[in-house]
């Protein structure tokens, strides 16, 4: 009888712990299809439009129900920065480290760059409307944005770096001044394109970058 009420006490458990990994792997999906459309949103109304009110009303959810899986709006503004962040880094950074190191890898992570900055020029870019929201601003969102961003500014300029050693930038160049006038090229193209509406802003956007190359360039390299 004793092992009888083991079994069954066993089975019983292992029954119990299979529904609480059902619901888990369902609150999960739930959260990222929350996350989804809260980064939607942000896209268009940036992160000071983000409510929870709006976020339920988008998902067909009760306000509590949206609570619930983040707490508070500043946690679900926090979780869209690093969904955002971890899409940029699927999309322009891990494709290029198929290239080979040096100016192939860091034209490939312009391109790629390029690209999402085309597409963001009608959805929106978190890292730059951001920005502006945040920039005068302490908070963890302000650092969640911050630290987004000088990650991937620590990516290019590694790769900077990485082509000065391979030879093919000029090693005498401050790799420093070689990001800023990079990064420098995809804010104006964001304000030309976005805003006033240059259609010429892409073409110019690459035009920069190879006059970049060129001034900081090796003879060897280039």
């Amino acid at each position: 009888m004793s092992q009888l009420f083991d079994d069954t006490e066993t089975a019983l458990s292992a029954s119990a712990s299979r529904v609480a990994a059902r619901a888990g792997n369902k609150g999960q999906q739930t959260k990222a299809a929350i996350v989804d459309a809260a980064l939607g949103l942000a896209t268009q109304a940036g992160l000071e439009g983000l409510s929870i009110g709006a976020v339920a009303e988008l998902m067909r959810m009760s306000k509590s129900g949206v609570f619930a899986h983040f707490g508070s709006r500043e946690e679900l503004q926090i979780s869209v920065v690093r969904e955002y962040h971890e899409r940029f880094e699927q999309e322009v950074f891990y494709p290029a480290l198929q290239a080979p190191r040096g100016l192939p890898r860091l034209r490939a992570l312009f391109a790629n760059w390029m690209r999402r900055t085309s597409i963001e020029i009608d959805a929106g870019c978190i890292y730059i409307s951001g920005a502006v929201e945040f920039d005068d601003r302490s908070g963890p969102v302000h650092d969640a944005l911050s630290q987004s961003v000088r990650i991937w500014l620590d990516a290019m300029r590694r790769a900077i770096e990485q082509a000065q050693q391979q030879g093919h930038l000029d090693t005498a160049v401050d790799a420093g001044q070689i990001l800023f006038e990079i990064h420098g090229l995809i804010l104006a193209l964001h304000y030309e394109a976005r805003f006033l509406k240059n259609p010429a802003s892409v073409d110019r956007a690459l035009q920069g970058f190879d006059n970049t190359l060129a001034r900081h360039g090796a003879a060897q390299g280039l």
